[in-house]
């Protein structure tokens, strides 16, 4: 009788020894699970790490595109828009209208389609042809890395966008992504739009100090 009870109290620990080691183990798993996905969480809801030199050289280089005609020429001083590379005025009196899209019978969307035209220095086009309204300007013509930094921070003067807006308006507006498409006899700005893009998220994550 002795030797049964001694053999069910055997059986008995090891079973519960059984069990805690595969408790453990599954504890374990899981522990890492939830750590993983902590991580996770943590990275999301860390700011970007603040670089007052990062930002700054990430802004100049966006910089460069943002003065190139094929932004610039649709953010000029005056109210006539720019043509060409060397940023003439646009010819036919071409104005900028209240909303933006040409006045009178002189409307944007008269030669410029949805689509570039084809043929040597024909009308770009684009479904968005615009310039900025008479109301919200946004002027890139003529200013420095700093006043346009400061400019496109205030939403008063940038279209009423936050700083993540903006972000999203040159990496998916398709008038922007346009300025890589300009139809034949123009050149490119001087950056990938990927790269272009890259840099002026840079510029916002790292503080979107002014140069």
């Amino acid at each position: 009788m002795k030797l049964k009870r001694t053999g069910l109290s055997i059986t008995i620990v090891l079973m519960l020894i059984i069990f805690s080691v595969f408790s453990s183990f599954v504890g374990l798993f899981n522990k890492g699970d939830e750590s993983a996905d902590a991580i996770k969480d943590r990275g999301r809801m860390t700011p970007p790490v603040k670089d007052s030199i990062g930002s700054k050289k990430a802004f100049l280089a966006a910089y460069r595109v943002l003065m190139s005609p094929r932004c610039m020429n649709c953010h000029p001083s005056g109210d006539i828009p720019l043509q060409g590379d060397d940023s003439h005025l646009h010819t036919q009196g071409v104005k900028r209208g209240v909303d933006g899209k040409g006045v009178y019978a002189l409307k944007c969307a008269n030669c410029h389609q949805p689509q570039n035209t084809p043929g040597l220095n024909m009308p770009p086009g684009n479904a968005k042809w615009h310039l900025p309204p008479a109301n919200m300007k946004m002027v890139f013509q003529g200013k420095s890395p700093r006043e346009l930094a400061a400019q496109l921070k205030d939403p008063k003067r940038n279209g009423n966008k936050t700083l993540g807006q903006l972000i999203d308006h040159v990496t998916s507006d398709q008038l922007v992504l346009g300025g890589w498409k300009p139809g034949d006899g123009r050149t490119l700005p001087p950056l990938s739009h990927a790269d272009f893009a890259k840099n002026f998220k840079a510029w916002i994550d790292k503080g979107a100090y002014l140069p």
